[in-house]
């Protein structure tokens, strides 16, 4: 298994860390997520290689924007 981080605007709460979990949780392949608020990050693990533009997507769909 791998891992990307991603770093995200907007997240300051549980909330948030929880919409940003749900939502790229959904993608294929995902197999955890890990939110840091305090480094406004996103670690995500992964079978198989995920695109940019769909993490991108799910973080926006969460209300929040990939850096």
């Amino acid at each position: 298994m791998s891992h990307t981080t991603y770093s995200v605007d907007g997240m300051t709460c549980s909330h948030c860390a929880h919409a940003v979990t749900s939502e790229v949780s959904k993608l294929p392949g995902v197999q955890a997520v890990h939110v840091d608020l305090a480094a406004n990050s996103v670690d995500v693990e992964w079978s198989k290689p995920l695109s940019e533009s769909d993490v991108r997507a799910a973080i926006e769909e969460a209300g929040y924007a990939l850096r």
